[in-house]
């Protein structure tokens, strides 16, 4: 993003602004976290973007690793930080579930997982997998493409035993033996799967959104912030998407994985839909259903009434509709 897209992007967000009135006091912290499965935030934190805007204005950036969207969520809902990067699906079950998750912007379109099984495993489909141990962790995508995949396969939890792990120790466990199978994230799937790793089930039509989250209130009190960290995003989206292997590199060092690994995640990923919207909420619905079979939703919780109030992409419009 060159520095006339970046000043006129500036403009809008100004404008924008506007409409949640007026800006509050300057923040001595702005708390954020990265992921290794969210490749704007590495690129992010890697070139102190925000460093460079909040330090002009006084505000301390900390940033904290998230290992999976239970982990971001947790972070969020207790203030020990002020942005989380989730899946569509995470921030919808913990708004319905009654914590104040605003999704602001949607850093990649993708399809979230897919059952792996080691090389050498015996397992050839999915319907194989009754009775067996499947790593997964709670919570997350992956997880709820495990049940999906389930019931597309006229399976039901009960005929697994699941194994809650979080993403890099469900990818060990896998190698290790101690499960059959496990509902991987890249990039840790990426891994798995140079490593030998071969995918037991895939569904392409099972593709989501993954949200950049704040809280309601931070959004109502601090508008000026929130969209100086929606232009850090969109800059690393398009750098992104402009210099790919520059990316993989960049990456790759963030998280000491191999660079093809990174590229093979990459590969996978979507970053054209930046702009949350009908799309990413239409995606999330076939699995409700299934989150209220689970018990992952509150029985009394307001499913049209979370999908209709999830997202505000106010300040996003206009960041990424500057040219």
């Amino acid at each position: 993003m060159g520095l006339h897209t970046l000043r006129r992007g500036l403009t809008a967000v100004l404008a924008a602004l506007l409409s949640f009135g007026a800006h509050a006091e300057k923040l001595d912290e702005i708390r954020l976290d990265y992921a290794f499965y969210s490749p704007e935030s590495l690129v992010v934190k890697h070139n102190g973007w925000l460093e460079d805007a909040f330090g002009k204005q006084g505000t301390q950036v900390r940033w904290v690793l998230s290992r999976g969207s239970n982990n971001s969520l947790e972070f969020l809902n207790s203030g020990a930080s002020d942005f989380a990067l989730t899946s569509s699906i995470s921030a919808f079950v913990s708004r319905a579930n009654g914590q104040p998750v605003k999704a602001i912007y949607s850093y990649l379109w993708y399809v979230p997982s897919a059952l792996l099984v080691q090389k050498d495993s015996a397992l050839g489909s999915i319907d194989q997998l009754k009775g067996k141990q499947v790593a997964a962790t709670k919570g997350t995508d992956p997880y709820f493409f495990l049940l999906r995949s389930l019931q597309a396969n006229g399976l039901t939890p009960d005929d697994i035993k699941i194994v809650h792990l979080q993403h890099p120790d469900g990818r060990t466990a896998l190698e290790q033996g101690r499960v059959d199978a496990w509902a991987g994230l890249d990039p840790h799937m990426a891994a798995a799967e140079l490593a030998g790793a071969r995918f037991l089930y895939r569904n392409d039509s099972f593709g989501l959104g993954a949200f950049l989250n704040t809280r309601d209130s931070f959004l109502d009190d601090h508008p000026d912030a929130v969209g100086t960290v929606l232009q850090a995003y969109e800059r690393a989206r398009r750098w992104i998407i402009a210099n790919p292997d520059e990316a993989a590199t960049l990456i790759s060092g963030e998280t000491q994985l191999p660079v093809e690994v990174i590229k093979l995640q990459l590969g996978r990923y979507d970053l054209s839909r930046p702009l949350p919207g009908q799309q990413h909420l239409a995606a999330i619905e076939p699995v409700v259903p299934l989150l209220q079979a689970d018990g992952v939703l509150r029985r009394n919780a307001d499913v049209q009434g979370t999908l209709s109030s999830l997202i505000d992409a106010r300040l996003a419009q206009p960041v990424i509709e500057a040219n």
